[in-house]
């Protein structure tokens, strides 16, 4: 005879699917995920739990998967800047910005980010608020969200063109496994974009030639720690190859949004700040 006090393994396992507890998990495991913030949008106290909600000290990783939301500002380019050529000085100096009646540098003036023009690359790794590699069979694409662009790393074979058909801002890119290390080679760069401004005085901005080779180099070390290098290799412009070394974090429990120059917006600004304080109407 079955004891009183007992319950059937269907009829507990009836009760048990209908209790709060497991009702409430099953409902928040249904519900869609709902929008995160942008990388820049964190504090750093948002970027500490967001780090130890998803375990980013402790978590598995694969070296040869980049997959990720990268950083939450870009890698500024070494200070230590090779020796121009005679033509390269030649481009820096006639990036300097116009400077007030009283000799007051705008600064910069003469960017051409001023008025909408692309960052290009490989601005665009020294100045974004955050990138995202996506790893495809045939290609690496990396998603910029200033900008909000996006450029194409081949990974099918193809070789960089001899002679480019065309420049492009986000340049010819084309990129191989050397065992756990991710190599980008890219060239075909329109010239109208900078490298980068120049922080150690925003007066100048560092220009390049058609010229431009840039290689770069990726190796994840761990789930959350990516060890980057680029290379800039310009002869017409610089004496020297010019590399930065450095890590970009992952900026997990984020999302890219969209950060665009507004042309319109863009011309408002100039006309109401730039232009008065050089003088100009």
């Amino acid at each position: 005879m079955r004891n009183a006090g007992s319950m059937s393994i269907p009829a507990l396992l009836a009760l048990l699917a209908f209790s709060p507890l497991v009702m409430a998990q099953t409902s928040s495991a249904a519900l869609p995920p709902g929008w995160l913030p942008c990388p820049r949008c964190q504090s750093q106290q948002d970027r500490t739990q967001a780090r130890a909600k998803y375990d980013v000290d402790r978590h598995p990783f694969d070296a040869r998967d980049l997959s990720g939301i990268w950083g939450n500002n870009g890698m500024e380019l070494n200070v230590v800047v090779p020796p121009f050529t005679a033509k390269g000085k030649e481009l820096y100096d006639a990036t300097r910005a116009e400077e007030t009646p009283g000799g007051l540098a705008v600064s910069n003036s003469k960017d051409g980010m001023l008025i909408c023009d692309p960052l290009g690359y490989p601005r665009s790794f020294a100045y974004n608020y955050g990138f995202q590699f996506v790893v495809l069979p045939d290609r690496v694409l990396q998603f910029f969200e200033l900008g909000h662009t996006w450029r194409d790393i081949w990974t099918d074979g193809r070789k960089l063109p001899d002679d480019p058909p065309q420049p492009r801002w986000m340049g010819y890119a084309v990129g191989r496994w050397e065992g756990d290390t991710f190599v980008v080679e890219s060239n075909g760069y329109d010239d109208r974009s900078w490298l980068q401004e120049d922080r150690r005085d925003r007066r100048w901005g560092f220009p390049h030639s058609d010229q431009l080779r840039v290689v770069e180099r990726y190796r994840r070390t761990s789930y959350g720690t990516l060890e980057a290098s680029l290379t800039i290799i310009d002869p017409e412009i610089f004496k020297k190859p010019w590399t930065t070394s450095g890590t970009i974090a992952l900026s997990p429990g984020t999302e890219l949004w969209e950060y665009l120059c507004v042309t319109s917006e863009s011309e408002q600004f100039n006309a109401q700040k730039l232009r008065p304080q050089v003088g100009a109407k």
